[in-house]
Order: C-alpha cells, then structure tokens, then sequence
C-alpha cells in the first residue's frame, strides 16, 4: 500500500535526535533550526523527557477520561504557577487544531452566537472548523465553507467594532505572532481594544498560542506581552516536545457541563508525563530567559546583513525577510550545510523556530552558512 501523497518530501530521513540537531539514515548530522514547526521545546531526546515518558509507560501509558487521572492535576497546577496566570481551567486534548476547534465550540456554547471573526494571514489548523477560520482557500473543502466565518484586516480595530455591532459573533481569534502566515505582530493598542470590545459585546476573544506559546517568545504566552487576558487560550506544539499534546486554558467564567466537550486520547497518563517533564526543563533551564537572550544575539548578527531588509517576531520564534524569495537559499542551507529552517506564506520570509535550549554558538554556525550562501548565490547570479 503506498501512503496518500499530500507532503513533498526533502529526500532526507532522520532516525535520531540529540539536543539541537538530528542525525539521519548514513549517520550525517543537521543543525535544527526548525523543531518540526517549533514543537521541539526542550530539544531532542531531553534526558527528563525521556526519563519521564520510559517511567510512565512502564506503569501505565494509557487509560479513558472516565476513571481519575492525578497527572493532569499535577499538569495543571505546573501550568498555572510556570505560566503566572490564574482563575483558568484546563482542557486536554491532542493537537494543535482539536485545540482552536475545542476553543470555538466553548464560545459558541457560552455565547449562543455561531458566527467566528478571524484574520488576514491566519492558520488556526486544518480540521472542519479551524480550517474555516484559515486563510488560505486551497486547502478548503466545499464541506468547510458552510461555516459562518468573516475575514477581517489584522491591526484594524474600526473594522473589527463595526462587525461585533451585528451581535451574532461569538469569538475573535488571532494569534498573537502570526506563524505560518509570515511572523506578524499587531501592535498592542490593537489587541487591548479588542478585548475591551469583545467584553462589550459579550464576544470571546480566543488567543490562538499554538506555534507562539509555552516559553518561544520569552513570554510563557505571547499575549503576556500586551496586558490582554483573553477568554480562551489554546495551545500545543511545545506541550509534549514531540508527544501529541494539546490543550485549552478556559477562563473561570465560562461553566463546563458534562459532555460539553470530550477526547479519547486527549490527557493520557503518557501524555501528561511528557507535558510535565517540558513544563519542568523550561523552569530548572531557565528557558524563557535563555529564548529572550538567544533572540537578541540574533537579531544583532542579522543586523548586520543588507539582504535581510526586516526582522520580525520574538524570542525563538524569528522571521528574517529577504529582498528576495528564499526557497533556494533554504535548500542550500539544509543540502550544503545541514541547516534545518522553516518558511511561511511569505516567499520571502525564513523561519526560526529552534528548540528552546539552543545557544548562541550554534548560531554562529548559521550565520555563517548564511553569508556563504549569499556569497554563492550572488556569484551564481553573475556568471549566469
């Protein structure tokens, strides 16, 4: 049987990981720059990650929701104090989607309205709902356009006000730091007016932390940075460091019932042993500092290179923006020199999303393979 073919696929196969780099078939070694979409938080194959998950899946890796589950009260609790919020309550899941989607059903829920307002850029996943709520149309079924969604400008307050007027809406959801659609930011007049509306008009505002939380920006969360506390927040990539773990924190508020929500998978014994162990190596590594000290080393070297025109983002969760498309520079960079990095809806744009134990030296590593790339692109250009 051969797989259903919807990757392209780099002809590179990885079977190791090690801290900040992975190794593949014939023993070769690659900087990872990347931590597959940023979900690689506390780097590959982290001794307590491991630890921890060989320690629970010897007594027991899985058992349903209906029996009581200590470990996701311990995950709570950790969560709670590690990220300095309050007056929340947690939902388990197994991904970064079934997170947003579990997100918009609550609001819909607590607020009787069905109608979603999301924005320019957005990716909040790619299941029924979240997928609505994406902007990009290509990988919209038929099926997934009967929601009722409205796209609106980011960074626009007097257009967001003018659709909550109608009083059918029943969230606003953004990511703080747009990922995949290319590492925006609003500015945060933006997203304080828009949580003082959406409490004027009994609208939940859902901040979408899947890629930009857990430590990458140097914030717990993204929108710490801003003074908002949104209603909702859901979150996934770097829960588990590679386990399938994801998850909503769901203001006090809003009242649970049973069978409101449900998952199978979502909040397994296995699940929450890895979940804990990254929430335990942010705290003892200091890796929210470390991201914040990494980011500006960064940002300094990328400085004082002319072809990158603007640097945005925060913390490990960097975009540098070329005056030109970097599809081929990003396959020199992981052929000729090893490099892992991402890209994003913007062709011009590369993405850093590193795990959060990277060091400075290995961004020297980078930037060099960097300016040799340029070099070498820049003599291609002028002898073809």
């Amino acid at each position: 049987m051969e797989l259903f073919d919807v990757y392209p696929l780099y002809n590179i196969t990885p079977v190791k990981g090690d801290g900040c780099y992975v190794y593949d078939k014939s023993g070769k070694k690659y900087l990872d720059l990347y931590g597959g979409h940023a979900v690689i938080s506390i780097g590959h194959a982290h001794p307590n990650y491991v630890q921890a998950i060989q320690t629970q899946v010897a007594k027991l890796g899985f058992y349903s929701n209906s029996i009581n589950n200590p470990l996701q009260n311990e995950l709570a609790g950790k969560l709670e104090r590690i990220a300095g919020i309050r007056d929340y309550a947690l939902f388990l899941c197994s991904s970064g989607a079934e997170a947003n989607e579990n997100a918009l059903k609550v609001a819909s829920f607590h607020t009787g309205k069905d109608r979603i307002i999301y924005f320019e850029n957005a990716f909040h996943g790619r299941t029924s709902g979240v997928v609505a709520i994406t902007d990009n149309e290509t990988i919209k079924a038929p099926f997934n356009k009967g929601h009722k969604a409205t796209r609106l400008a980011f960074n626009n307050i007097a257009a967001l006000e003018t659709e909550l007027k109608k009083k059918d809406v029943a969230a606003v959801i953004f990511e703080v730091i747009q990922g995949v659609g290319g590492l925006d930011e609003a500015d945060s007049g933006f997203y304080k007016a828009a949580a003082d509306i959406c409490k004027e008009y009994n609208v939940m505002l859902i901040a979408d932390e899947v890629q930009s939380g857990y430590g990458r920006t140097g914030d717990f969360f993204a929108f710490q940075r801003h003074g908002i506390r949104p209603d909702i927040i859901s979150m996934a990539k770097g829960m588990g460091n590679g386990f399938p773990v994801g998850a909503i924190l769901i203001d006090n508020k809003i009242t649970p019932r049973y069978g409101m929500l449900g998952t199978t998978f979502g909040g397994n014994h296995l699940a929450c042993a890895a979940a804990i162990s990254v929430l335990d190596t942010i705290k003892e590594e200091n890796l929210m500092q470390n991201a914040a000290e990494v980011s500006e080393y960064i940002r300094e070297e990328a400085a004082k290179i002319s072809e990158i025109k603007k640097i945005k983002g925060r913390g490990l969760m960097i975009g540098l923006e070329f005056d030109f498309e970097i599809a081929a520079l990003r396959k020199e960079l992981l052929f000729d020199f090893q490099i892992f990095t991402g890209a994003s809806s913007n062709k011009k744009l590369l993405r850093i999303l590193p795990p959060l134990t990277i060091q400075k030296e290995h961004f020297q590593v980078f930037f060099e393979a960097l300016r040799q790339v340029l070099i070498n692109q820049k003599i291609s250009s002028e002898t073809s």
